[in-house]
């Protein structure tokens, strides 16, 4: 098992809906808000680590990041 992973939130425009990306084995996540996701994915990760990685670790390090795109009128 690896020391860390990655998740990523994505906007999704034309779903509205935030999106994961993640080198977490299994995780897929899908929700309305960003508050939402993140409770989603500090439920799901350590499930999902259980369950697909090989380890015995007690913890492992998860960043997090979100992002967003905006397309803006220039004045």
């Amino acid at each position: 098992m690896k020391s860390s992973y990655f998740v990523r939130a994505i906007w999704d425009p034309e779903a509205s809906v935030w999106v994961s990306e993640t080198d977490v084995p299994g995780l897929v996540i899908e929700a309305d808000t960003l508050a939402e996701f993140e409770s989603l994915m500090l439920e799901l990760a350590p499930k999902m680590l259980a369950l697909n990685e090989d380890g015995g670790q007690a913890s492992v390090a998860l960043e997090f990041s979100a992002a967003a795109r905006r397309e803006v009128a220039i004045a």
